[in-house]
This record gives C-alpha cells, structure tokens and sequence, in this order.
C-alpha cells in the first residue's frame, strides 16, 4: 500500500495554529467552501513536520488534490456507511474528552477521598438484613436492625447475634468480623458508615442497594503495610533432609555474595525461583499483616529499610528479604488501583450525577411537570412489560428541554426501560423511570455540550474535521488506487508486458524460485521423496497436501539470499536451519533464476508502479470532475 507522505502529515500531531477573528473563505471545491484557518492549520501542522519544506504554492496542489479525493469519498457515499460512522463516533469521543473534562473535578475529589482513607485502617464489625422487596419490608428490617444494635449495645455478643440474623455471605466464616478494612475494601456507602462512626461505637441501621446494615468500628490505627523484595530457592513439599541441605547450600551462597557487595534484584533476576517476582528483582510491592506466610511476615515487618534478612525457610523453601520500605504506598503508586476500584462501584453515579447536575444548570433543563403527574398515576399498580406499550409508545408528551430549544420526548425513554423488568411498588418503580430520565438527560445534555464545543472551540473543529477527512481519504484511496491495483491481476499483466524491459534488468543477483517442502521427521521426508515419482508435478502440491496434511509443510517463493532463512539454509547454503516444527526441508519444484520471468515474479514492485499510473487517472479524472475556485487575495493573508 502506498501512501503518500503528506498524507500522513494530515492525521498526526497536535499543533494547532491561532486562528485570525476573520476568516475568509480561501477555497470553494465542488461547491464547498473551505475557510482560510481550515488551510492554515494543516498547512503549519505540515510545515511544521517536514524536513524538507514545500513551498506554500506546493502545499496548495496537494491541499487541493486532498479536498478532491475527500470530494470522490463523499460522492461514493463512504460517510453514510455504518462502519465508517462507528469508527468517526470512536474518535469523536476521543478527540472531544480532553476538551470536555468536567468530570475531572468530581473524579479527583473521590480520587483523593480514597487516597487519604487509604492511609487509616480499621478493624470493624459488619452485619446486614435483606432489602426487602417493598418500602414496608425495609422498614420493618431496619426496625429490627435497631433492636438488634440496641442488645449489641447492651452487651450482647456480636458473632451471636451476626449468625442468627446477618445475611452477610462471609458471616459463617468470620462472625461478621473484618480487620484490615480501608478504602475501596467495602463498597462506597458501608465505607461512609465505617469512616464516620467514631471507635467503639455502633453505626445508626442504614441503607444500601445491598441490604440494611450496620457497622461497629472496633480500632483504627494509620496504615504500616511492608515493601519488600525476596529470593526464593524451592524445595519439594515432601523434602528429605539431603535436598532441603541442598536447597540450603544454594541459599547460603546467594547471601554471601550479597555480603560481597552483589546487587539484590540482579541476583533475584538469575537465581531466584519464585516466578511472580523474579523478573521484577523480586518485588512483592505492598502488602499487610496477614498477607503472607510466617514466619516470612514477621521477619518481614521486623527488618530496618534497606535491610537484608539472613536466609530463613518457610513452607515453600528458602528465603532471603531485603525490606524496602515501611508505611503506605505514594499517591502515585496506589492511584490506579484507587481509580479501577471508584470505576466498579456507585462512585462512577455519583461522578455521573455530579456533573449531570451541573449540565441541567448550565444548560437550562427543564423536566415537563405533567410527567411526575403523569408517571404517578401510569405506574400506581407498578411497573411491567405492558409500561411502553400503553403509556410511552407514540406519546407527543414532551419528556424535557434543555438549551436553545432543544426538547426530548417522552418516547425517547423507550430504548432505556426494560420490557423484562418488573416492579411491583410503586415508589420504586417510579424511581427506577425517573432514573432512565436522567440517562436520557445525560446523554442528550453530553451530545449539547459537545456541539456547542464544536462550534465554539476553533481547535477541536478543526482536528475533527482533519480526523473525518483522514479517514475519507483512506478508503477511497484504498478503493480506487491501493486494493484496486492490487486485484486488477489483467491490469497487473498488461502494465508488466508493456515494461517488461525495466523489470528484466531490476536483480542485482539471482532468486530462488520454487516451493520448499518441509517435514516433521526424516521418515517423513523419505516417504514424501518416493511419492514425487508417483504423481504428475502439475497436481504435486495438491496431491501431497492431501495425504500428508499438517505432517508437511510448503512455501512458495521467490527470493534472494538473506530474505528468507529457510531458502538460505536449503537453497543458498548460507546459516544454520531455522528452529521449526519442521526440522527437515527439501526443494519441492524450482531452481534458481537470474532474472524474473513473469509478473508474479516481481509483483510488489509492479503494484506499486501500476498505483502510481491509477494515482495520475485518478487525479486528471477529479481536476475535470469537481470546480475548483482559489480565491489569490484571501491565499496570500496565509500566515507562514
């Protein structure tokens, strides 16, 4: 495929040029008119990326032949395609979310929130009562969570009363009890509860999407998690005393070269044995208390900084530990985990609504007040499959507006509801319509937003249009010249006996030219050279691939030496054989020539030179098919 260097200079870089209050219309191709800060920004983005310079006379040419081949793109209908508006939505949303970052605001305050809860661990206790399917079914739960934190507070034991009542699934495995707990270790509505109840006390029943809770905080004391590397020699689980010794030996001598001066990760690279951490020189990164076997954890958190343990054995072999550091990791170490876990959980709403309430205010949202009317009685039995049918499908009702105008019917809901969901109390049900309200808003407020950007923010504007045009100019460019050439074989045959004489003299040395056969063993190679006198060396290939199938194998290829390892080893006597699946080779059919003998002999080249022929029709063919006008006074205000 042969693209043309400013071709790529249109779709890469980010400079961007300051674009002049007036702007004039410099162009008009094919009844399109082009404005004068369209052409100066690729023009400096090209410029800027050249090493040699073209004159602005130059970049005017290929400006025009590009404006042409984005015209013939556009008659070709290749932006109405599905596939090419699903790729431009992809990059659209790429290219528009550095200018629309207003959700960075709310994600760094969760961010930071997570950071700092990060660095206070607590050992809590935890039980919860089921949701319930009714309004009255969560009242009647937390009315008995309240009795049941009142005889926690009156003495009674927690595990009991955990494992009459809580529904927690790990309440059989611990009695309701977790240590460790910090940031991100629950989800983010218990997390509230844990980091606001004050040790020893017993949070107040509150309620999740997950249950009714409640939380005693037991302790709370700041995070001291380990850093540290390791070298691990193993030994079987079964070890008799003489491989353990051996295993010792091996360990013991690691550590006096570490005595020497050796360097720890160096040494964990070649000669530790535990694969996790070898390849990183042996870094486990953080963990706590409890993560690690004993006694590799205690003589772990027991080592000074920087310090390096004596060789020790644990159930899985020899160790020997340098301790890096102690405490909690940094801000930027931990964050992108910080950031994943706020991704999982209700956080990633709350940003949502965060900035959807912004977005209603700036941009003047009004919901239809006959729709709370509406919804209370259309859902007063609940919420079910028949919901769209009787009540959204064809409605003129107006959901909202927004904007300059701008509305959204009340139809718009249907692809958001779930004909499969149902929803017996009313309450919920409309909460759950008015929670596809506010996803309708978001999505339409998002997509406003972003055409008020497009129109107002010269730069994104124009990096979208180089973006759309970039990607015009590649498929039709691929239809008419790169694919075309390429699968016009008559074409291909005609353009190579009309030059014959230039490919003829274009080896510099001769090419092998054949097909190399190779086996998976010698005895299959003997039995593939006995059947080559049985068959007729037309349907050879053919009739061997179907015998052997997958215990042979053949390349067909025309090569010099050095191009290829397997015909340099069979053929050129040059290097050892190529380490394959198939040890053993043989030419099949061929020899060596000193000059092509047909197209397909030199077909790469001769594609590229028939591109460069369908190239020049192609552009003869735009110059008398689309006008162009150049306005030369506008052309000449180019700021260079």
């Amino acid at each position: 495929m042969k693209a043309k260097f400013w071709i790529c200079a249109l779709l890469v870089g980010t400079a961007v040029l300051a674009l002049a209050k007036e702007d004039p219309v410099l162009m008009t191709i094919n009844g399109k008119d082009i404005k004068l800060s369209e052409f100066e920004y690729l023009y400096n983005k090209n410029t800027q990326q050249q090493v040699e310079k073209e004159t602005l006379e130059q970049y005017v040419d290929l400006f025009v032949l590009f404006k042409l081949k984005v015209a013939d793109a556009e008659a070709a209908g290749i932006d109405t395609t599905e596939a090419f508006k699903k790729e431009f939505e992809v990059y659209q949303r790429q290219l528009i979310a550095p200018f629309a970052s207003e959700d960075t605001t709310y994600r760094w305050k969760f961010i930071n929130e997570a950071y700092q809860r990060y660095l206070t661990v607590y050992d809590i206790d935890h039980m919860m009562l089921p949701l319930g399917a009714t309004v009255q079914d969560q009242q009647r739960g937390v009315m008995l969570l309240d009795s049941i934190r009142n005889c926690v507070l009156n003495g009674e034991s927690w595990a009991e009363l955990a494992g009459r009542f809580s529904v927690d699934p790990y309440v059989s495995r611990n009695q309701g009890h977790f240590a460790g707990v910090s940031s991100c270790s629950f989800p983010y509505d218990i997390e509230n509860a844990i980091y606001s109840t004050p040790v020893g006390s017993v949070s107040k029943p509150f309620i999740t999407p997950f249950g009714i809770h409640i939380v005693r905080v037991n302790e709370m004391h700041p995070r001291n998690d380990v850093r540290a590397s390791h070298i691990l020699k193993i030994f079987p689980q079964n070890a008799t005393d003489e491989q353990k010794a051996v295993c010792k030996h091996q360990i013991d001598s690691i550590y006096n070269l570490l005595l020497q001066g050796a360097d720890f990760a160096e040494l964990a690279k070649t000669e530790s044995q535990d694969p996790g951490s070898a390849q990183n020189g042996g870094d486990l990164r953080w963990f706590r208390r409890g993560m690690m076997v004993q006694p590799f954890e205690d003589i772990a958190f027991s080592l000074a900084d920087g310090a390096i343990s004596e060789p020790f054995e644990s159930r899985f072999g020899y160790h020997i530990i340098k301790k890096v550091a102690h405490g909690a990791p940094s801000f930027a170490e931990i964050r992108p985990s910080l950031e994943m876990a706020i991704d999982r959980d209700v956080r990633k709403n709350l940003i949502r609504e965060q900035r959807l309430g912004d977005l209603k205010t700036k941009f003047n949202y009004r919901l239809n007040p006959e729709v709370d009317k509406f919804l209370t009685t259309a859902l007063a039995a609940g919420y079910d499959s028949s919901f769209v049918a009787k009540n959204i499908m064809g409605s003129q009702m107006t959901l909202f507006t927004y904007g300059n105008n701008q509305s959204k019917p009340l139809a718009a809901l249907m692809p958001k509801l779930n004909p499969k969901d149902k929803i017996l109390d009313p309450v919920k049900a409309k909460e759950y319509v008015n929670a596809m309200i506010d996803v309708v808003a978001d999505e339409a407020l998002v997509e406003y937003k972003n055409l008020e950007l497009l129109n107002t923010n010269d730069e994104l504007r124009n990096l979208l249009k180089e973006y759309r045009d970039g990607m015009m100019l590649f498929e039709i460019s691929n239809r008419r010249v790169w694919k075309a050439a390429n699968n016009d074989t008559v074409g291909l045959e005609q353009y190579f006996a009309a030059h014959r004489d230039k490919y003829m003299n274009m080896w510099d040395e001769p090419h092998f030219k054949g097909i190399i056969l190779s086996a998976k063993s010698d005895s299959i190679l003997d039995l593939v050279k006995a059947d080559v006198l049985m068959f007729p060396s037309a349907s050879l290939p053919q009739a061997l691939h179907d015998k052997y199938g997958s215990d042979i194998n053949m390349q067909s290829m025309v090569v010099k030496p050095g191009e290829n390892s397997l015909a340099d080893y069979v053929v050129f006597n040059i290097g050892d054989a190529p380490k394959r699946n198939y040890p053993v080779s043989m030419i099949l059919e061929g020899g060596i020539i000193d000059q092509p003998q047909e197209m397909s002999d030199v077909r790469g080249a001769v594609t590229s030179d028939y591109q460069d022929v369908l190239e020049q029709q192609w552009k003869e063919e735009l110059l008398k098919k689309y006008p162009v006008k150049i306005n030369k006074k506008v052309l000449k205000k180019v700021k260079k």
